[in-house]
């Protein structure tokens, strides 16, 4: 039996170690301090890295590292165009699009709670 992280009969749902497992698993995913922003942002469509910088106001550097982990685990995709200069552009995959319902969720949660 999967073990409860609440004292029983109190008025909230129980959550076990597979359901703490999960919500880690995600946060590995999109824990980082940008990645929720970057997949606001390329929620609304393709965008460049530099409109990415701009948008979001993140160092060169952090935005870099999050948009390699966001591709490492397949939420984005990473297309480099032969221009001068090269362009690059990213934009969510399927798995990363199927993360919108969370999304809007943690937006619902936000309208509802802010003061």
């Amino acid at each position: 039996m999967a073990k409860t992280f609440n004292e029983p009969g109190e008025n909230m749902p129980t959550y076990d170690a597979v359901c703490l497992r999960s919500i880690r698993g995600v946060l590995d995913v999109f824990g980082g301090k940008w990645a929720f922003l970057v997949m606001e942002q390329l929620h609304i469509g393709t965008m460049r890295f530099n409109e990415l910088a701009k948008a979001l106001g993140a160092s060169t550097k952090s935005l870099t590292d999050t948009l390699r982990h966001l591709e490492e685990n397949g939420i984005i995709s990473r297309e480099v165009k032969p221009t001068v200069p090269v362009t690059v552009e990213y934009s969510l995959t399927e798995k990363g699009r199927d993360f919108d319902q969370v999304l809007l969720a943690m937006k619902e949660w936000e309208n509802r709670w802010r003061n």
